[in-house]
C-alpha cells in the first residue's frame, strides 16, 4: 500500500497574521511583546521545525514583518473571509513555488503554546491525499490549527464566492475530516490558549516564565 502520509519537506508552515485587535487597544497582536519577543516569532518559532518551510499571510504593509525574515503574502480575495481567505491564499502560494508543497500547515498568530507536535500528529491523520486534519482539545475545534491539502484550493475558492456563512467548518466537513485530539501541555495548560485580552497577555507571560524554569 502506498504511503500517502504528507512528509515534512511538502508541508508550508503559515502563520495566519490576522489583524488588529479591539480588544487589545486596537493593537496588532502579531506585533504585541511576550516574553522579550514579538508574539508572532513565538509562534512562527514553534512551528518552523515542524514544517519544509515558512511564511505568513497578513494583508497591510508587509515590511511590519521584516525582522522575522520570512515571505509574507496577502489574501487572494477580497471582503471579510475571515481564516479561510488565509487559508486560500496559504494554498496558492504554496502552489506558485511548484509541486514540492503537497499541504500547508496553519496557526495562528495568538496562540504561542500549541504542541510541538501538532503537524506530525495531523499528518499521521491525513491517510488519503485530500483528508483536511484539524486539531481539537477538550471537546474543541481549533479550525486554525490544521493540515491542508493544496489541491482543494479551487473548490474553496469556489465554495468563498458562492456562500454567504465563511465559517471554517462549513467548508471543511465537505472533505474528508479528520479531528485530530491534543491532550492539556506544559503544567496541565491548554495547548490552544490564545490571548485576546490584557489579561491573557499576562496569564502568557506567566506561562511563558514557568517553561523557562
Amino acid at each position: 500500500m502506498t504511503d500517502t502520509t504528507p512528509q515534512t519537506d511538502a508541508i508550508l508552515g503559515v502563520v495566519l497574521a490576522g489583524g488588529q485587535s479591539s480588544r487589545m487597544g486596537g493593537t496588532d497582536k502579531a506585533l504585541i511583546a511576550l516574553a522579550g519577543k514579538l508574539l508572532i516569532a513565538h509562534v512562527a518559532e514553534r512551528l518552523a521545525p515542524q514544517v519544509g518551510a515558512m511564511a505568513v499571510n497578513a494583508n497591510g504593509d508587509a515590511a511590519r514583518f521584516d525582522r522575522l525574515d520570512l515571505p509574507v503574502f496577502a489574501d487572494t480575495i477580497g471582503g471579510h473571509a475571515g481564516p479561510l481567505a488565509g487559508v486560500l491564499a496559504a494554498m496558492r502560494f504554496a502552489s506558485d513555488r511548484g509541486a514540492a508543497f503537497t499541504h500547508v500547515a496553519t496557526a495562528a498568530t495568538d496562540t504561542p503554546f500549541f504542541p510541538t507536535d501538532l503537524v506530525t500528529r495531523l499528518a499521521a491523520a491525513a491517510t488519503t491525499p485530500d483528508t483536511i486534519a484539524m486539531a481539537a482539545s477538550d471537546g474543541n475545534r481549533h479550525p486554525v490549527f490544521a493540515l491542508w491539502p493544496t489541491g482543494l484550493a479551487d473548490d474553496l475558492e469556489r465554495w468563498l464566492a458562492g456562500t454567504d456563512t465563511f465559517k471554517v467548518m462549513a467548508w471543511a466537513k465537505r472533505h474528508r475530516f479528520a479531528p485530530v485530539e491534543f491532550g492539556p501541555g506544559a503544567h496541565g495548560a491548554d495547548p490552544f490558549f490564545n490571548i485576546n485580552t490584557p489579561e491573557d497577555l499576562t496569564a502568557a507571560e506567566r506561562q511563558a516564565q514557568a517553561a523557562l524554569v
